[in-house]
């Protein structure tokens, strides 16, 4: 390939690549904002939480009521504090890379961020017990009816990689966030289409709850909590 040609694929290859991140990221901002289930009916049955750290959701439940227990399922004895007191549990879904590999995001490397980008590694879910929530701009409560409640609940167990007696599969490692968190393995893959904020989103949407169209971001999950 002479020079001339050899630049010429360059740069079309190059405004291919600037084409395509404005779509997604024109995409991602649009349909993040255009709601579903915008008048969804609630309940006082259960109260669930929506819960940001800035970048990430989670959903947190209370670890047990006549439905279920979920320590039978994501266990106190498998994190470092061991605190049996929690009242609630936090389920975050994502990248396993991400969350084993890389404690802080100065130390993200790029084979990691490529691996998450293009579904190249597998998912992870982080659960954290808490004794209480307090509500704020980044903690939502939502009430759900029982039959609500047990929609989310099928959500998040299916989330969750299972072994031979069908039994959620921890995941040993240092890289825990504190003394009250733990990863386990879980389905799917994260990828530039599918993240975090996606199956948090997913997971109000299952319950009927208020949720963007679509969303990669915290953001577009709770300005539909807004109060506009």
């Amino acid at each position: 390939m002479n020079t001339k040609k050899f630049v010429k694929t360059t740069g079309k290859a190059a405004f291919g690549i600037v084409e395509f991140l404005l779509l997604y990221a024109i995409a991602g901002t649009f349909m993040s904002f255009v709601p579903v289930n915008q008048h969804a009916s609630q309940k006082d049955d259960v109260s669930i939480y929506i819960l940001s750290n800035g970048v990430h959701t989670d959903i947190v439940v209370p670890i047990k009521n006549e439905q279920i227990d979920w320590n039978q399922f994501v266990r106190f004895d498998y994190t470092a504090g061991k605190d049996s007191l929690a009242h609630f549990v936090a389920f975050g879904w994502g990248d396993k890379g991400f969350y084993l590999d890389t404690p802080t995001w100065s130390e993200l490397k790029v084979s990691t961020a490529f691996k998450a980008a293009f579904a190249l590694s597998e998912a992870a879910i982080h659960t954290t017990f808490y004794r209480e929530m307090t509500e704020g701009e980044k903690c939502v409560k939502i009430n759900v009816s029982r039959e609500q409640y047990r929609l989310l609940i099928d959500y998040i167990k299916d989330s969750f990689d299972t072994d031979e007696q069908n039994r959620f599969i921890h995941i040993q490692t240092t890289a825990n966030y504190g003394e009250n968190d733990t990863f386990y393995e879980a389905k799917g893959t994260y990828n530039l289409f599918y993240t975090c904020n996606t199956w948090a989103n997913n997971g109000l949407k299952s319950c009927q709850q208020k949720a963007s169209l679509w969303t990669l971001l915290d953001k577009g999950i709770f300005y539909q909590y807004e109060e506009i």
